[in-house]
């Protein structure tokens, strides 16, 4: 048998995997074998000059079955995609919802849900309830109410189920938990949990909240698919988060606490990381030679009001000074908004609450977008405690100048860029601040 090169071994090496975005561009990239989901998503941040804030992930998208899931940061990516169909693709997207039960378990984890957390007196701690999950030597189980579509029915059938490091299970009497009484629905070390994207009308699902466990050596098989559906959405985000708890336990919280190294391979490049939290968000005094953090929360919403009137005064300025009107439609004020990641332009409501859910639905994301009603006037949509909202802001006249408000006048800018910067900082008529833009990247 004739021996390889070494140029034929490295040939061999490298992969061909080709990844879309929302607009539908795709770019094809050569990834060595041992290449992990957060080393493409970090080239793919270097080649799209975008911010690399931990958030962007892979999406293994399967249009015929309906179904979607973020691949994990440590998997490999060939391998992956040796286990997809040929309809299938990868989808480069943001997800802020990836690791966030490990900043605040208790919000996804109910403890009607956990078992141990009903057994055990008083409130559960978050260290202990994520311990709990991690340390493979516990045993937490996830319990509650599942709807599951039987297989080559329509019909639905409402059951009680048990997840644990085992397995998910359910009881076929009642809520009974005796061993005699539970059957193995699905094991999770050669498994991987789904959204259903299709629309609860092409399975005739009892709610939206539908998921599905997919065998991941199954590829375009749908009698080995496990459709299931929850009562709501805390039910599936808990179903689901405790499902990759379990399998992955201790190689997530890593992924979490301690971004991976970029490999060899990419360490040839640097990308500008430009994240921004909010509690690096700070309100500052910048009116004398020097900045000062302002810890007293009146003085610091009297020193967000006075930096809102500077910014008119510095465009009433620029005004005299001989610069374009705002109302020429030309400014830059009424155009400049469309630069910026969070700007969507004119997409239907529908189609922005599909971005939010996709991007995570995390607390203070948000996107603007024109508004369908009334041509000059604009939409904030954001998302907080898993619901979408929407606020008009509306252009307003005054001293022949225009300003763009979300609270009737009360508050005004000269253009949607301040807006946005101040209710990064502000939380002020909004639920709450706003945090994480909705971002549509092309690639």
């Amino acid at each position: 048998m004739p021996s390889c090169s070494p140029d034929c071994c490295l040939f061999r090496a490298v992969e061909i995997v080709k990844v879309w975005s929302e607009d539908g561009a795709g770019k094809v990239v050569e990834i060595p074998a041992d290449m992990t989901a957060r080393d493409v998503c970090q080239l793919l941040v270097y080649k799209s000059h975008c911010v690399d804030d931990n958030a962007w992930t892979l999406v293994e998208h399967h249009p015929i079955l309906g179904l979607e899931r973020c691949l994990e940061d440590h998997e490999l990516v060939v391998q992956v995609q040796a286990s997809m169909s040929s309809d299938s693709k990868f989808l480069f997207r943001k997800n802020y919802a990836k690791y966030e039960f490990f900043r605040n378990p208790l919000n996804f984890f109910p403890e009607q849900m956990v078992a141990w957390c009903q057994e055990s007196d008083g409130t559960i701690p978050q260290s202990q309830l994520l311990q709990n999950f991690l340390n493979s030597s516990s045993c937490p189980e996830i319990q509650g109410y599942l709807y599951m579509k039987e297989p080559g029915r329509k019909s639905w059938k409402k059951l009680y189920m048990f997840l644990r490091r085992s397995g998910l299970y359910f009881s076929t009497k009642g809520t009974s938990k005796e061993p005699r009484h539970l059957q193995l629905l699905s094991d999770l070390e050669d498994s991987n949990i789904f959204t259903i994207i299709t629309g609860r009308k092409l399975h005739n699902a009892p709610t939206d909240y539908q998921f599905s466990i997919k065998p991941s050596k199954a590829r375009s098989d749908c009698k080995e698919l496990k459709m299931l559906c929850a009562e709501d959405e805390q039910s599936r985000t808990c179903w689901m988060t405790a499902f990759r708890l379990l399998k992955y336990g201790l190689v997530l919280y890593k992924s979490y606490s301690v971004p991976q190294q970029r490999k060899t391979n990419l360490s040839h490049f640097s990308t500008p990381v430009r994240s921004v939290s909010e509690n690096s968000l700070v309100a500052m005094d910048f009116s004398g030679r020097t900045g000062r953090v302002i810890d007293n929360p009146v003085e610091a919403q009297s020193a967000a009001l006075e930096e809102g009137q500077t910014w008119r005064k510095r465009s009433q300025r620029m005004n005299v000074l001989g610069s374009p009107s705002p109302l020429h439609p030309s400014s830059l004020s009424t155009v400049i908004h469309r630069t910026q990641v969070w700007f969507h332009g004119r997409i239907m409501r529908e189609e922005a609450h599909k971005m939010i859910i996709q991007q995570g639905q995390v607390d203070g994301l948000f996107l603007l977008r024109d508004s369908q009603s009334n041509p000059k006037a604009f939409v904030l949509t954001m998302c907080h405690h898993q619901k979408i909202k929407h606020f008009q802001i509306l252009p307003w006249e005054e001293d022949g100048q225009v300003f763009f408000s979300l609270d009737d006048g009360a508050t005004k800018f000269t253009d949607l860029i301040h807006l946005v910067e101040f209710y990064q900082l502000n939380r002020g008529v909004l639920p709450c601040k706003l945090k994480h833009p909705c971002t549509a990247v092309a690639l």
